[in-house]
């Protein structure tokens, strides 16, 4: 016995020096610390010191400023890591962990920095309790390894043995369940069991006594057991250990641990798909990871739903919703106080500026039974933790109010209270004034908001007062001073005092509301006056009744007078508008009327006013023409009645304007100009099969073939009409499918670059018939989940934005804003996966330098489109009109010349010309009665072929 005592005593010290041995060896490839560096290692000059020096006291200033500075900790670490400076490497280590979980990364460079300093039994205690602080914060195999080797070198001491195999056991309870990892746990479990065994083990040819082989049998179980253990749960590469397993038993595998190993075999193969999803995903991996969350539920393993979600956490520590969704599942399902309270603290430290965390955790302290000032501490750090929003300031106080409330016992009465019940009110009261001030002083000077327009921590006050205290007047001054804080003017806050009257207080005060009410109501008064009515119907006497009627006609004819005065106001912006539009129209029209004149009136320039017309009017298109849909008076596009053979012209047709100089009558412009009466038939058309396409290069060749290209994967394309001026495309088309479903995946398309502009896709929608169709796509409201960035140098792209803003949280869409020409504005945006990722990146991106442009980042909050836009806008009725419908079917024309062929206009002075194709009042003689004719009734396009060609 004495001899196997020896011999597990030389055993141990044995496995101590190789511990300590590989300590040593790791010690000499550490850098700094005061630890020797290596031989080859090249010495920092002193300049190099002085600006680390430098740098190391930048850091420390800025985080006097602000503590919360993340990355401003991590940098710090390093650079004094770097430079051997041990003890303030180890108080900056120490900030960073009181306010934040520190990463696997820093928590092993930390830990194996300490081991090697580590030399009496003083410091290995500080040391397994640096280790305790470190498995809390995440999940983490390799922490936990660490761990346990560590305690392997203290094995000599009393209850040495059980402590490494307490660790160890920890150990699997913690990670032992993970998929990929779990298994390196278990092997150096076996591992050093397997040593133990060796110490055990009776010297070969010696007869054991049955002491040892007690001791012998007894680890040989040890063994067993954590093979069974481990083949029953499902982890990668089980049947490497189902074989060693086999190989190492004597006795074999029996059937109990085979059907256990199938079961945990196909359990791993139903898991397997989602692990291979996570080796090849791109981080952050959000998606993945909540799609093996939802199969984990659905199976309904307490214990790997939870390793899956410590998983997740570990990659993805900075997404609140990450951490919602875990502490909700521990409050719902798991209900252990320390997981459940240790999982809110390590929430709350990671994304403090979450309001909803904090708010879960003063729930879940409660829940649990915490003591006072245990709760109390965690609202103070809730206050502290700089909310990106007023009105997270409010909730967090009435979560807080909430909870002492509940502490309060109402259920005898205040004047029954005991002397810590009293005391208890005393301090809810306290805590709603000092509520109040906060929110006055500091919420409004942070955000110029108090965040709680409607006064809703006093009305809980009120509520609270007349409720449990029984104390009216108390409810009264407090709904006075929330009535004088800009309320008065809404119902709804009337109403709300009322009801509170009407159930804690009496008959007089609810008058004296109602008819303060009546008085001061601007958004509903025909309500208020309504209740009121009601009100002294069932509880009031014939002076009442009379009191009130008279003071609801009085006023709503107040009322109904400053209505009539804002309408009438209204109508006569509108008049003066409408006024200010026919001056500026009558005096571009006399302009261009005077120019015309002075053109003709030079006759040895004759050629030269006529090419002078011609450049006029079919001068240089802009560089995109209005977007017109079918249906807006496009009749020269449409066509109008001819045979299947007859042609017309599109747009800028033969006889839609003068032809260019050197033309010849009936002669055709190009092919390409004209189309097939029978195509153009509206019958044919199908507005629901059809998409406008716009903001194409006018250069682009050959259209119709290019964009029957471009589309034909959205769907069979049944025709493409693009649409061409004189000088040729004018950068628009109409293109039909033969079916609806192609209009869908056609849309898709919109804003596409094509020929280095972006391509405009829209439905084709008549206007006459869907006046309040909008083709505006993007959103005009505040969206809390996107981030407006503007500043951004021109050259900047969509993979250089997603590089600045991914670590941010989960990109959704990126949006560079571009001119209709493709040419970029230096404005984007940026669609995140949540609010507060969307908060956590203007925090971090506002300001910041890129490429040498310094970047405002903000909340995306468009402005909202012109009011004359919106439908129901009251505007003259000239104003509303379109252009077309103003001067004709076809718009106003650009240089105003008659319409008339030259060969039928008889001049007879600057006051005979026709507009939109009305022939000129003749002076008299034979021709009178064909004029009266002609001004009657606008001449069409046929009319004009006829009249051209009975020459």
């Amino acid at each position: 016995m004495a001899a196997t005592g020896d011999a597990e005593e030389t055993q141990l010290q044995e496995m101590e020096e190789e511990a300590m041995m590989e300590n040593e060896m790791e010690s000499e490839e550490e850098e700094g610390l005061g630890i020797e560096n290596s031989d080859d290692e090249i010495d920092d000059s002193s300049e190099d010191e002085k600006e680390n020096e430098a740098e190391i006291q930048r850091l420390e200033e800025q985080l006097s400023i602000n503590a919360f500075d993340y990355n401003c900790h991590v940098d710090l670490i390093k650079l004094l890591r770097q430079e051997g400076e041990l003890p303030r490497l180890r108080k900056a280590r120490q900030k960073m962990s009181e306010l934040f979980p520190l990463t696997e990364e820093i928590w092993l460079d930390w830990l194996k920095d300490e081991i090697h300093l580590t030399e009496d039994q003083q410091n290995r205690e500080k040391v397994y309790e640096l280790f305790e602080t470190a498995v809390k914060d995440y999940i983490c195999p390799e922490i936990w390894l660490e761990y346990a080797e560590y305690s392997i070198g203290g094995m000599g001491l009393p209850g040495g043995m059980e402590k490494v195999r307490s660790i160890f056991e920890r150990a699997l309870t913690a990670v032992g369940l993970h998929m990929t990892k779990g298994a390196t746990v278990w092997e150096a479990y076996r591992e050093f069991e397997n040593a133990i065994l060796a110490t055990v083990q009776p010297p070969p040819g010696s007869v054991p006594t049955r002491e040892q082989q007690e001791l012998l049998n007894a680890q040989l179980e040890r063994i067993h057991t954590l093979f069974r253990r481990q083949l029953s749960i499902p982890l990668m590469d089980m049947d490497g250990t189902y074989a060693e397993y086999e190989e190492w038993s004597d006795q074999g595998v029996s059937d109990t641990v085979s059907q256990k190993y199938k079961r945990a075999l196909q359990q791993m193969d139903k898991s397997k798909p989602y692990e291979e999803t996570l080796m090849i995903a791109e981080p952050p991996k959000l998606a993945e990871y909540q799609t093996y969350i939802d199969y984990e539920q659905k199976e309904g393993d307490p214990a790997r739903i939870q390793i899956i979600f410590e998983r997740a956490l570990a990659e993805n520590c900075l997404v609140p919703d990450m951490w919602a969704k875990y502490t909700k599942y521990l409050d719902r399902q798991l209900k252990i106080k320390d997981l459940v309270l240790s999982s809110h603290d390590r929430a709350v430290r990671n994304c403090p500026w979450t309001m909803g965390l904090w708010k879960n955790y003063l729930l879940a302290l409660e829940r649990h039974g915490a003591d006072h000032h245990t709760i109390s501490d965690v609202f103070e750090k809730a206050l502290n933790a700089g909310f990106i929003q007023a009105t997270d300031y409010v909730n967090i106080w009435e979560a807080y109010l909430d909870y002492l409330r509940r502490r309060v016992d109402f259920s005898k009465g205040e004047s029954t209270l005991t002397l810590e019940s009293s005391r208890e009110l005393e301090e809810l009261r306290a805590a709603f004034t000092r509520s109040l001030d906060y929110m006055k002083q500091d919420v409004e000077e942070r955000f110029s908001e108090s965040g709680d327009p409607s006064c809703t921590i006093m009305q809980v006050w009120a509520k609270i007062e007349a409720l449990h205290c029984k104390n009216m007047q108390k409810a009264r001054e407090l709904w006075d001073s929330i009535m004088t804080k800009g309320n008065a003017k809404f119902a709804n806050m009337w109403l709300e005092y009322y009801n509170l009257e009407r159930s804690y207080g009496d008959s007089l005060h609810c008058r004296k509301a109602l008819h303060r009410a009546v008085q001061c109501t601007s958004d509903y008064p025909e309500h208020v006056c309504e209740v009121l009515l009601t009100f002294e119907r069932v509880e009031g006497s014939l002076e009442d009744w009379d009191a009130a009627v008279q003071k609801t006609e009085t006023r709503l004819n107040r009322v109904n007078e400053q209505r009539a005065k804002v309408t009438e106001k209204e109508a006569h912006v509108a008049r003066q508008e409408e006024e200010k539009t026919e001056q500026r129209l009558r005096a571009k029209a006399d302009k261009k009327n005077q120019k015309k004149g002075q053109k003709g009136s030079r006759p040895g320039e004759k050629r030269k006013t006529e090419d002078k017309d011609y450049e006029d009017e079919w001068g240089e298109e802009s560089e995109q023409p209005p977007k017109r849909h079918r249906g807006e008076g496009d009749q020269g596009f449409r066509g109008g009645g001819g045979g299947a053979k007859e042609f017309m012209e599109t747009e800028s047709g033969l006889f839609g304007r003068r032809a260019p100089p050197g033309a010849k009558r009936g002669q055709q412009v190009a092919p390409a100009t004209v189309w097939k009466t029978q195509e153009d038939d509206p019958e044919l058309r199908k507005d629901d099969c059809s998409v406008f396409i716009s903001n194409l290069a006018f250069a682009m060749e050959d259209p119709e073939k290019r964009l029957k290209k471009l589309f034909e994967p959205c769907g069979p394309v049944q025709s493409v009409r693009p649409v061409y001026a004189a000088k040729g495309f004018r950068g628009y088309c109409y293109l039909q499918f033969e079916g609806k479903a192609s209009v869908l995946e056609a849309l898709k398309m919109d804003r596409q670059e094509v020929e280095g502009r972006p391509m405009f896709v829209s439905p084709c929608v008549d206007k006459n018939k869907n006046p309040d169709f909008k083709v505006f796509k993007y959103n005009t409201n505040l969206e809390k989940h996107k981030i407006f960035i503007s500043g951004l140098p021109f050259s900047c792209t969509k993979e250089q934005l997603e590089e600045l803003c991914k670590d941010h949280g989960t990109i959704k869409d990126i949006r560079l804003v571009t001119n209709r020409s493709g040419k970029p504005k230096g404005l984007a945006y940026v669609e995140f996966g949540d609010e507060a990722q969307a908060s956590l990146a203007v925090l971090k991106l506002d300001g910041t330098v890129l490429q040498e442009h310094t970047l405002s980042v903000a909340i995306s909050n468009p402005p909202r489109r012109n009011t004359a836009d919106k439908p129901g806008f009251s505007r003259p009725v000239g104003a509303m009109m379109p252009r077309s419908m103003v001067y004709g079917s076809r718009g106003k024309g650009r240089t105003q010349l008659s319409l008339l062929p030259r060969s039928l206009h008889r001049q007879t002075g600057s006051e005979s010309k026709a507009e939109n194709g009305t022939a000129p009042k003749p002076t008299g003689g034979a021709s009178g009665d064909a004029g009266i004719e002609a001004q009657a009734k606008p001449l069409s396009n046929s009319d004009f072929a006829k009249m051209l060609f009975k020459k």
